[in-house]
């Protein structure tokens, strides 16, 4: 058996990148998967993907953001598939600038897509996983360790110049997660973050540095990083190179199996070793 076999999962953020290779990862390991991406195409091949090696998925296309997204998001679970068993919040962008020219909108609109959509998840996914336990224990039969994977990164543990919204959005979630860990124990729900370094997506790509922008609800985001400190960066990682979207997946997945039923609130880095 897989390790994940029976399991529902749902995962933010999932057509492309590392929110990507997390669903092809836990459809893998037997999970169905309820994919995300803000537009229906992307949601749709990694959807394709899963079903063609095997897997059990379907897409919930939306923005992470809007107030109805994730009442729809869980029901899409439940409906679906049945129930709900690991939940990875991993949907974000990044738009930076220093402080003194950040605007309100640059501010909120970080601080809603990394810190108030995982909360809105988590709160829409509480009657859902209550409910399983309390059926579960008027039949008389064991709790299963549900799991929730809260995505954040080494700017909110260590700060980055150019991110304050992004950094407070991350510490956010490193908050978060240690208080529900708190919260949920008594469900047998374990709740970790894990805290991305340098990885290759693109948001990153040193070839995309410059004129390149991604559109996020008619906001053009300039992405990619300077060639120049790219590589500085990867010299400065013991490991020798930037992580891939794999590399990040799989240490989500470490997160997700029965062998880490007794870790919670705690952060996992993913960093090749840079922050050591």
């Amino acid at each position: 058996m897989a390790k994940l076999d029976g399991k529902v999962a749902i995962v933010s953020g999932s057509g492309r990148g590392i929110g990507r290779e997390i669903a092809r990862k836990l459809a893998a390991e037997g999970a169905a998967v309820v994919v995300n991406d803000l537009d229906a195409e992307p949601a749709a091949r990694t959807v394709a993907d899963i079903e063609a090696a095997g897997g059990r998925a379907v897409a919930c296309a939306g923005s992470v953001t809007d107030g109805d997204f994730a009442q729809r998001f869980v029901d899409t679970a439940v409906d679906r598939f049945g129930g709900l068993d690991v939940i990875v919040n991993n949907a974000g962008y990044t738009w930076d600038t220093v402080i003194q020219k950040m605007t309100d909108d640059q501010w909120d609109a970080i601080l809603d897509v990394h810190l108030k959509a995982p909360f809105r998840i988590l709160r829409a996914a509480q009657p859902v996983i209550s409910a399983a336990v309390k059926r579960a224990l008027a039949a008389g039969d064991p709790v299963p360790v549900r799991k929730v994977v809260n995505i954040s990164s080494v700017a909110g543990l260590h700060g980055n110049a150019g991110q304050v919204n992004y950094a407070a959005a991350k510490a956010g979630v490193t908050g978060l997660t240690r208080a529900l860990a708190k919260e949920w124990g008594r469900y047998q729900v374990t709740v970790n973050t894990v805290a991305f370094g340098l990885i290759r997506t693109r948001l990153t790509d040193a070839s995309a540095a410059g004129d390149s922008t991604i559109d996020v609800q008619g906001r053009q985001i300039k992405v990619g990083v300077n060639p120049d400190l790219l590589a500085a960066a990867e010299h400065m990682i013991p490991l020798g190179r930037a992580g891939t979207p794999v590399d990040a997946a799989n240490a989500v997945y470490l997160l997700t199996v029965p062998e880490s039923d007794y870790v919670t609130g705690q952060t996992l880095v993913c960093d090749g070793g840079f922050m050591m």
